[in-house]
């Protein structure tokens, strides 16, 4: 119940948000971009993790880890991808060697803030919001990769 009404209230914003600005403020991958974020974020609430960072960005390396929670006693980094269509690739396939490498380097400095080690994984979400739809198709990789 609580969920749905943050989730609302959330909607409502960002439906307030977007009257006050004109459409070419921004592109509009970002704003699908921002959206599969939001999807994600409560998808993964409602299947049990704990959301403690949102776009947290380090100070000393490039790229932003889009959402960082814990699963049980598991810190997870949970890199979002959301397409409008499924016709090119996986929306997962978009995390390659490179972004995992970048990934792995940012989520090394957040860890270095915690008072003591733990598990760790990386997740993959990806998000599909394809215009017919009435809500995206989520599907949630766990343990995707692991730190090169």
């Amino acid at each position: 119940m609580k969920g749905r009404l943050v989730k609302t209230l959330l909607g409502s914003l960002d439906a307030a948000a977007r009257l006050l600005r004109t459409s070419s403020e921004t592109p509009a991958h970002l704003v699908t971009g921002k959206k599969g974020e939001e999807e994600a974020y409560f998808y993964l609430r409602r299947h049990g993790y704990t959301i403690v960072a949102r776009n947290w960005r380090s100070p000393r390396r490039r790229g932003e880890l889009d959402l960082v929670g814990w699963d049980g006693g598991v810190l997870c980094f949970v890199e979002v991808k959301t397409r409008t269509t499924r016709e090119v690739k996986p929306a997962e396939a978009a995390v390659d060697e490179h972004k995992r490498r970048e990934l792995a380097a940012v989520a090394r400095d957040f860890r270095r803030r915690l008072p003591a080690a733990s598990a760790l994984r990386f997740d993959i979400v990806s998000v599909y919001c394809e215009p017919d739809a009435a809500s995206p198709d989520i599907t949630l990789f766990k343990n995707a990769f692991s730190m090169p």
